[in-house]
């Protein structure tokens, strides 16, 4: 045992009791003691110290420390170390810390002890920061020290204090190169303890790692790969593994076949249309030259296609070499993809994201899919001219009267065990209810082409020939044909095309073979000579089709002719009919057809998508400006209407107000000429003194009778006439609106504005006149019992005179002058006031009223531009956030397009079928 292990271990007495193990330590020591007092210059430093120890490890401390406190020279550090272990397993930590803290040394053993004893006592104390910074610097001062990194692991573990932890285990992975502790990091890693820790943290660790276990490598790098997808940091990750893979000398012998694995799942989460090409374009090629270079047998032609199509798309974005790798290893290769399952993955995946961008169902080109997918039958595409006999072919094909009219729509027959009718939109599926439900819409001719119809229904014919007739609408020698009719011709297995033999094989039908070959160069075409049984003898039927079979092969040498007749002998039709179609319908190599045209209609739903969302911008565009065009329209109307109000509030009040002024003028005129006649009632014999209140109570009965009578029944007149002349304004006002409403109407293109007025104001003017002109009862007017002085006056004198009965001649006439001269203008105004008084409301509300007669068209109008305006300011919204990142629909397109050329060149490309652009 060294001098070092023995100080540590406190049996440095061990040197005095080798020969003596059977003696007791401390008499062996005691004697010892005495034998050095016998010297001349004893030395006693050394037995001190081992006293101390025997002490010690017997727990008497306090006779330890005292052994211990007087040593001096080499031992003294190790004797006050060791004094404060006595404090410390005493109890009294805050001594043993201060002497541990006291003691400086270049010894790094007693260094390295006295810190590993600090450890524990901060441990002790619960100063856990204390005991992380005193066992960090130990491990960086005496790593190699015995256990001190197992000692710091197990504590960091213990704390959960992992940042600690994957620090030290990263660390002595690189110091040592121990692939035990390369395990522990992977273990925190599995356990997601380092997802917030940088990507490069790593980094270092992980190439050194390359060189010292390739497989350990490997799982590491997965591990960490793993960790970081889903979190922020992913990114950063990627491009620093890629990094680091391109800095290794990699290569597909050495089978890293979890991280090939990887690469796939990545570059495939990568361009599923989730990101955009600016986070990709630094990313991507790194990503596929690695892949190549560590890829395992089963991912070489997908990663290879994915090399290629991505130069296609993106030239010199990955090197030559890599690309020339590429080229030679896919035509080296097999593949072993699952080609329909992948395409039908791809084709769903646009599906899907367009639907998240507002893109509609694309209902038409799921069912193509849907069709493509179906390899127990042959598809027969059947067009030709209108009228040259194509439906009753069909017909007879099927056996029954399917279509007793042209077809309007794509309509395919299959073979099934019952009947079921569906039409496909883009939107939707419906299915149809019945036959009749069928017919309908084939009678039907405006959107017929909008729609295609699937009719089931067990088909003899169709089921022995393993058959599904796809028949189109008539042609017209149009080049509309092309985008109305054929848009769906690469449904087609084969296609038969039906010419009349009255006028065979004529230029317009030429020049619409010229569209279907460009449209579909590789479809099998072969022709179907219909009507034959109008032709008169049977010597010119075989001329006919002769002439029109050598026409047709000058043009197409591989196709071939079929003379039919509906009036030929069935059976024998039928039979020579089974034979034809079994020579035109080859089955050699559909699944590869197919596939081709599978991966046709993608890339026409993505050429689609790409022209929809152009379209969609243009169409909102165009309704921005529409919706402006609205508003200013709308807001020029909503002014005129509100002027229209304006001019008929004036011009009705005051149409009211002159007949009110006409009436009171009139008033005002007789009333005081029938109270002035009142005073042919005063006669020398009346009674002076109560001649007023007779003459009062007569005025007040013969202004009742006037109002009543001839005022009342003239005002009803008047405004009766008032009324009708109102109507008429109101009419005027609805007939402006209608105008107004119909230029309106016109630019919406439908009855969008009724601007209907409420003529039931006028039944409510009727009404209330009605109510208002049939009785009135003037409240008594006092208009001899006031108090103006003359009146005073008079009935004074009258009682006066009256009391006396003398000479009353001269009091009577000036009584009756008084009566026949009074202005009565103050009666005549109280008149006046309490005879109108009652239509004080109803002309009060007539500004009201006229506005009600025009508050549906103003709500009308008012509606329709806040509505314009909602729509323009939605739009630009829209259109904002188109203009503002235009990337995040356009790249997801071109990495669905990527996928698609990549597909290409990993399926067809090796199988000789050509693409289909």
């Amino acid at each position: 045992m060294t001098l070092e292990s023995q100080l540590i271990k406190k049996e440095y007495y061990q040197m005095y009791i080798n020969e003596q193990e059977s003696v007791q330590p401390i008499r062996v020591l005691g004697e010892a003691y005495q034998e050095e007092l016998q010297k001349d210059l004893p030395d006693l430093t050394s037995i001190r110290f081992a006293q101390g120890e025997i002490y010690f490890h017997n727990r008497d401390y306090e006779a330890a420390i005292f052994k211990w406190e007087n040593i001096t020279g080499e031992l003294e550090l190790w004797a006050r170390k060791n004094i404060a272990d006595a404090y410390y397993e005493s109890g009294l930590l805050s001594n043993a810390e201060d002497l541990y803290l006291s003691i400086e040394t270049h010894n790094l053993t007693l260094k390295t002890e006295v810190s590993l004893q600090l450890f524990s006592l901060y441990i002790d104390r619960e100063k856990r920061e204390e005991a992380v910074e005193i066992i960090k610097k130990t491990i960086n001062s005496n790593p190699d020290y015995p256990n001190v990194t197992d000692i710091a692991r197990a504590y960091f573990e213990d704390q959960q204090d992992w940042a600690n932890a994957i620090e030290l285990a990263v660390n002595e992975a690189k110091r040592t190169g121990s692939t035990d502790w390369y395990d522990t990091v992977n273990s925190y890693v599995k356990k997601g303890l380092t997802k917030s820790l940088n990507p490069n943290y790593f980094t270092q660790a992980i190439f050194e790692l390359y060189s010292l276990d390739q497989r350990m490598f490997e799982e590491l790098t997965t591990s960490l790969w793993r960790s970081y997808q889903d979190k922020e940091s992913y990114f950063t990750w990627l491009k620093e593994v890629n990094h680091l893979l391109l800095n290794l000398d990699l290569s597909r012998n050495l089978h890293f076949e979890f991280l090939s694995e990887l690469h796939y799942q990545t570059y495939f989460g990568l361009i599923n249309g989730n990101f955009i090409m600016k986070t990709l374009e630094d990313l991507v090629p790194d990503l596929l030259t690695n892949w190549l270079r560590l890829s395992v047998p089963k991912h070489t032609v997908l990663v290879s296609a994915a090399v290629l199509s991505w130069n296609e798309l993106f030239p010199t974005s990955i090197s030559m070499s890599i690309v020339s790798e590429a080229e030679n290893l896919i035509s080296e290769t097999n593949s072993n993809i699952d080609e329909l399952e992948e395409s039908l993955n791809l084709f769903e995946a646009i599906i899907s994201w367009a639907k998240t961008k507002d893109m509609g169902e694309n209902n038409h080109l799921k069912w193509v899919v849907q069709q493509l997918n179906d390899f127990d039958t042959h598809h027969l595409f059947i067009t030709g001219l209108s009228g040259s006999g194509k439906s009753a072919f069909v017909n007879s094909i099927l056996g029954e009267e399917i279509q007793d009219s042209p077809t309007s729509s794509l309509v395919m027959f299959k073979d099934f065990e019952e009947l079921n009718i569906y039409e496909i939109t883009d939107h939707e599926t419906i299915k149809l209810a019945d036959f009749t439900h069928f017919q309908e819409r084939m009678d039907r001719r405006r959107n017929a082409l909008e729609s295609i119809i699937e009719f089931q229904q067990p088909f003899p014919f169709l089921y022995e020939q393993k058959l599904t007739l796809i028949e189109t609408p008539g042609l017209k020698g149009s080049h509309q044909d092309r985008y109305e009719v054929l848009q769906y011709i690469q449904l087609a297995d084969t296609l038969l095309f039906v010419i009349d033999a009255n006028a065979p094989f004529t230029e317009k039908e030429k020049v619409i073979l010229s569209q279907i070959n460009e449209l579909a160069p590789d479809i099998p075409i072969h022709f179907l000579l219909s009507k034959m049984d109008t032709i008169v003898n049977e010597q010119e039927a075989i001329k006919i089709y002769d002439e029109a079979k050598s026409k047709i092969q000058t043009y197409l040498p591989e196709a071939e002719v079929f003379a039919y007749s509906s009036q030929y002998e069935r059976g024998q039709q039928l039979l020579e009919l089974k034979g034809f179609m079994q020579s035109i319908t080859d089955t050699r190599n559909i699944a590869d057809k197919r596939l081709a045209k599978l991966l046709f209609f993608i890339r026409t739903t993505i050429s689609r998508l790409l022209q929809k969302r152009i379209d969609v911008e243009n169409q909102l565009i165009e309704s921005v400006r529409w919706n402006e065009e609205v508003v200013m329209k709308l807001n020029g109307a909503l002014n005129q209407l509100k002027d229209t109000e304006a001019q008929k509030i004036k011009a009705i009040t005051r149409s009211y107000r002159t007949i009110k002024e006409s009436i009171q003028n009139e008033i005002s005129i007789e009333v005081p000429k029938i109270l002035q006649e009142c005073s042919e009632l005063i006669a020398e014999d009346s009674n002076i003194s109560t001649i007023h209140i007779e003459l009062n109570d007569v005025m007040n009965k013969r202004l009742q009778d006037y109002l009543e009578q001839e005022v009342m029944p003239k005002y009803y007149t008047s405004l009766q006439e008032w009324i009708n002349s109102s109507k008429e304004e109101f009419a005027q006002g609805q007939e402006f609106l209608d105008e107004m409403a119909e230029g309106l109407n016109s630019l919406y293109g439908e009855e969008r504005i009724k601007p209907l007025c409420d003529f039931k104001v006028l039944d409510d003017w009727h009404r209330d006149t009605d109510r208002m002109t049939s009785r009135f009862q003037l409240e008594k007017v006092n208009i001899l019992l006031r108090n103006t002085p003359s009146q005073f006056l008079l009935k004074s004198a009258g009682k006066l005179f009256g009391a006396l009965s003398q000479n009353k001649s001269l009091l009577y006439n000036k009584y009756k002058d008084f009566v026949k001269n009074d202005s009565y203008s103050e009666p005549t105004e109280v008149v006046i006031e309490r005879f109108f008084q009652q239509f004080e409301l109803f002309e009060k509300s007539l500004e009201r009223d006229i506005t009600l007669f025009f508050r549906q068209p103003l709500k009308i109008l008012n509606e329709a531009i806040e509505e314009s305006l909602s729509q323009i300011s939605a739009n630009q919204d829209i259109l904002k956030k188109m203009n503002t990142n235009p990337e995040m629909f356009r790249d997801p397109l071109t990495l669905f397009e990527v996928r698609l050329r990549q597909f290409e060149w990993a399926t067809l490309a090796g199988k000789g079928v050509h693409t289909i652009y």
